[in-house]
């Protein structure tokens, strides 16, 4: 598996760039230039397993997070496929509950189709988890799971992730679809909380 690792040392060189959401303060940390090089990875290796495919296989973007993600992803892949949404939860504040909610969809019907779930972060791996049970429910003909960034630290899961942007130490970030009690996805750059 070939994606882009972010290290504790590769930030020095990023500008300080500071945002603040509520009570917490957070500095940049993987610039939008960055992000998007890791898109066109995971592009170009969903492109070769589904190029010249004659289903149709569906994207399932999981709200909210994987909105961006999702939307930068689809428009770099060269197959005809259906966008569907779902929407997951399982944090409060910073903090990840452990019960995964699910709160709405999906909103087309998966049984019999080839389908690829698209996270924004899988970190606890319990949303994986929850998905990968959902898949087997519906019936889902085959799924490969997409998500921009992991955080190995953390994932003990054993859900296969089949494509990953980028690797990062487990730290809170924000922006890029990500947000701290619902803002902060709107940023275009990913910040990480500025503990100093």
């Amino acid at each position: 598996m070939d994606f882009f690792v972010i290290l504790a040392s590769d930030i020095c060189w990023l500008e300080m760039e500071k945002i603040k959401l509520y009570d917490k303060t957070f500095r940049l940390y993987i610039p939008y230039e960055r992000i998007s090089e890791a898109i066109d990875r995971v592009a170009d290796k969903i492109n070769a397993d589904f190029r010249g495919c004659t289903d149709i296989p569906v994207v399932l973007c999981i709200l909210n997070g994987s909105v961006l993600f999702t939307a930068e992803l689809m428009k770099r892949l060269e197959f005809n496929c259906e966008l569907v949404s779902m929407k997951l939860s399982s944090y409060s504040g910073t903090i990840s509950t452990g019960v995964v909610r699910n709160l709405l969809g999906p909103t087309s019907d998966l049984s019999g189709r080839r389908v690829i779930v698209v996270e924004d972060i899988v970190d606890t791996g319990n949303t994986i988890v929850a998905l990968s049970e959902y898949m087997k429910e519906t019936k889902a003909a085959d799924y490969k799971v997409c998500t921009m960034l992991l955080k190995p630290d953390v994932y003990k899961k054993d859900v296969n992730l089949d494509y990953v942007g980028m690797e990062i130490p487990n730290r809170f970030i924000v922006g890029f679809g990500l947000d701290y009690d619902g803002i902060g996805r709107n940023y275009k750059d990913i910040y990480v909380l500025d503990e100093e």
